[in-house]
């Protein structure tokens, strides 16, 4: 069969190469709005994962929940300037944490190492800015982990997830010309939308998700039927909202690879 083989994976950061449950923007994410009078849940943290971090805040604050005690606490509607105070309180607190929680999850260095041999490329795109990735990507490379393109939202005019523009961006730097020729692997629903956006093939990875929400320690205590109820949970949401493919680690890129190269890239494969 003729087609495009796999040249380039692009992978999302916090939740599918570091930071294991995606912890330090949940953690940031909950102080910022308490220092407001909200209290929010981290269900409804985790909802919008993945997006631009100032989007985030907007669609926490979109909520039904969130906006009627907002309105309750301050007697007014949010403003703009609410958002950009929210705004920078996340960031202060999600900067005091950060080089803490960009150590890379088990299986992270060999997955790239692997792909390198194959000669296939590794590109990222995450809801950062510049200035956190600068903090994420160096503790990540003193821990073994460097992909050779970082793409922010800082980088594509601030549009980020699920916008497709910092897909394209990687595309550029990479030197890829085809779509059919991508992977996009993330935790989020966010970061299924942005790969279904760029038209590239997309993988959702279920250990160590945001979607799946648990440390590293609360996951290895769960039996092997909690594991699969887990897995089928977050799987089908992935599938459901346009995923390919979805991996239990990383480590399952690989057989997504020879699936997609083996079918000449039929996009009906599964």
């Amino acid at each position: 069969m003729q087609g495009h083989k796999i040249e380039a994976v692009i992978f999302d950061w916090a939740g599918t190469t570091v930071d294991y449950g995606c912890f330090a923007p949940v953690k940031a994410f909950y102080n910022a709005f308490k220092k407001f009078g909200i209290t929010p849940t981290v269900s409804e943290i985790r909802e919008p994962m993945g997006l631009l971090k100032i989007d985030h805040i907007r669609a926490m604050l979109n909520m039904d929940r969130i906006s009627s005690l907002w309105n309750e606490v301050n007697s007014c509607p949010v403003s703009e300037n609410d958002i950009y105070s929210i705004y920078e309180e996340f960031e202060n607190s999600l900067f005091e944490s950060l080089v803490s929680f960009a150590k890379p999850k088990q299986g992270v260095c060999e997955t790239a190492e692997r792909l390198r041999s194959a000669g296939i490329k590794i590109g990222s795109t995450t809801g950062y800015t510049d200035k956190m990735m600068n903090v994420v990507t160096v503790e990540a490379e003193k821990n073994g982990y460097a992909p050779d393109v970082c793409v922010t939202p800082d980088m594509t005019e601030g549009l980020g997830r699920p916008s497709p523009f910092m897909i394209f961006e990687n595309m550029k730097r990479l030197g890829v010309m085809s779509v059919d020729s991508v992977i996009k692997v993330g935790d989020t629903v966010s970061d299924i939308k942005e790969g279904k956006n760029a038209g590239v093939w997309t993988v959702g990875v279920i250990e160590g998700s945001s979607e799946a929400g648990l440390t590293e320690e609360e996951f290895n205590s769960l039996s092997e039927s909690e594991k699969k109820q887990l897995a089928e949970k977050v799987g089908n949401k992935f599938l459901t909202n346009g995923a390919d493919f979805v991996i239990s680690d990383i480590s399952g890129i690989f057989g997504i690879i020879d699936k997609i190269n083996l079918s000449g890239n039929n996009r009906t494969v599964r």
